[in-house]
């Protein structure tokens, strides 16, 4: 069973490029890590094309090389926080028709092309008091995922609410140290969360124990 995941640095996590098995010190390490150990009767395969600093259109640049022609029979995607970042500095937000408009065209892609289920992850705040302004244009783009979420994927991890559930009685850099890049503990929580979705999707498609 093929998993892919597809991202910026968050699921780059410091990866071997050379080889795309190599997962990184990220959530795709310690999602594979809790997968294997839920499904030990499954040959897993796990690639990670994660690229820091990707924004949507950049993996709408990636589609035939790194989804379409890997054929995945599951695909996760976490984008979404470069198109904000990269654009924070002079305020200068990229529209959401443009947002939604890149990120439709990948889903739309990976369901036409290839018979792989979808795990979306939507992009995270954590706590960062120089980037508390990113919200004007990041909860809205978080909405507009969350649209995408109903109509494209099998299955949806809502990492913002999430995190933000999980952070109470915590201290403020227990997730992440810059609010945008999980640390060990924040990783290791994304990866939790991905094989509980994954193990759902197994059953779902009956390769389950």
């Amino acid at each position: 069973m093929k998993i892919l995941f597809q991202g910026d640095s968050i699921t780059d996590a410091g990866r071997d490029r050379s080889d795309y098995h190599d997962l990184g010190k990220g959530y795709p390490f310690y999602a594979a890590k809790y997968i294997k150990e839920d499904n030990s009767d499954i040959d897993f395969e796990f690639i990670n094309l994660g690229i820091s600093g990707d924004q949507t259109k950049d993996l709408v640049k990636r589609l035939q090389p790194d989804f379409i022609e890997v054929q995945p029979d599951i695909v996760s995607i976490l984008i979404g926080i470069n198109d904000t970042w990269h654009r924070a500095a002079f305020r200068k937000w990229l529209s959401n028709k443009v947002f939604e408009d890149n990120y439709r065209k990948i889903l739309t892609e990976i369901k036409e092309k290839t018979n792989a289920k979808i795990l979306m992850l939507e992009p995270f705040l954590l706590y960062a008091p120089d980037k508390e302004f990113f919200r004007k244009d990041l909860n809205p783009k978080i909405d507009i995922i969350r649209k995408l979420a109903k109509e494209f994927a099998d299955f949806y991890i809502p990492l913002d609410g999430l995190f933000a559930s999980a952070s109470l009685g915590k201290e403020n850099l227990h997730w992440s140290d810059d609010g945008v890049h999980p640390n060990a503990n924040g990783s290791e929580y994304i990866g939790g969360l991905y094989a509980r979705a994954i193990k759902t999707i197994i059953d779902e498609v009956g390769l389950g124990k």
